[in-house]
């Protein structure tokens, strides 16, 4: 039910439910790449939910808006992803019903492209997410390439891309208390507290900190609320 592909030239792993599928995840890895393919805790859940997923390959992009030369030297990771990817999950499965989801750095990337893009991805998910990855700033990843300061990379975090009128409407994220990333996802929930934004969070389960034990254990809820999120939006265009 898991098939390797290629995307405009770059490897994504594909998953197809027995049945016809309802609808589509696509799921962005953390920076080592790990997809869902991996773990047969969200196979069976995407199986039983009839979930197609789609899990491109992100390199050391951060799925940002600039350009990351080990990814590609002229198109941004975000341009991929909105000019190849989606399009390309949507006449695969012939469904627009597609939410975003992701771990580490596909999980900022999630939620920023959810923020950021409100009206193309109505649910969003994200577990132990680099939100407040500009604090990597200056050690030594692609980010330092990528952005000419510590600034600039913060202005282009997901909580600046949040909207005070205009919001994706299922929004969950959680992070593990003892995951380095737990003061950014506490920082997002605050500013989407205080301007009013709907969203469901969870900073008290502890499973292993920043770790696949984690994210299969919180996998039943992720895709659950993904599902009655895609179910939701489904009656409101009908």
């Amino acid at each position: 039910m898991w098939a390797s592909t290629t995307i405009e030239a770059r490897s994504a792993d594909v998953f197809t439910p027995a049945d016809r599928a309802r609808f589509v995840l696509i799921f962005l890895a953390d920076i080592d790449g790990v997809t869902l393919r991996e773990s047969a805790v969200w196979t069976a859940l995407l199986n039983e939910h009839r979930l197609a997923c789609v899990c491109p390959d992100g390199g050391e992009s951060w799925w940002s808006s600039r350009v990351c030369s080990s990814f590609d030297a002229r198109k941004s990771a975000e341009a991929y992803f909105l000019e190849e990817v989606v399009p390309w999950a949507t006449k695969h499965f012939g469904t627009t019903n597609i939410a975003l989801a992701g771990v580490g750095v596909g999980g900022q990337g999630a939620l920023r492209f959810g923020f950021k893009y409100p009206d193309r991805f109505r649910v969003a998910s994200s577990l132990c997410g680099s939100v407040d990855h500009y604090e990597l700033y200056g050690r030594g990843t692609a980010l330092d390439v990528m952005y000419p300061s510590r600034e600039h990379c913060r202005q282009d975090g997901v909580v600046l891309h949040v909207h005070p009128s205009n919001w994706p409407p299922h929004v969950w994220f959680a992070c593990d208390p003892d995951s380095p990333w737990l003061r950014g996802n506490d920082r997002l929930h605050e500013k989407l507290m205080g301007i009013g934004v709907p969203h469901t969070f969870d900073f008290t389960t502890r499973v292993c900190g920043h770790s696949w034990s984690y994210y299969d254990g919180l996998a039943p809820t992720v895709v659950r609320l993904t599902v009655a999120g895609l179910e939701r939006q489904s009656r409101r265009l009908m």
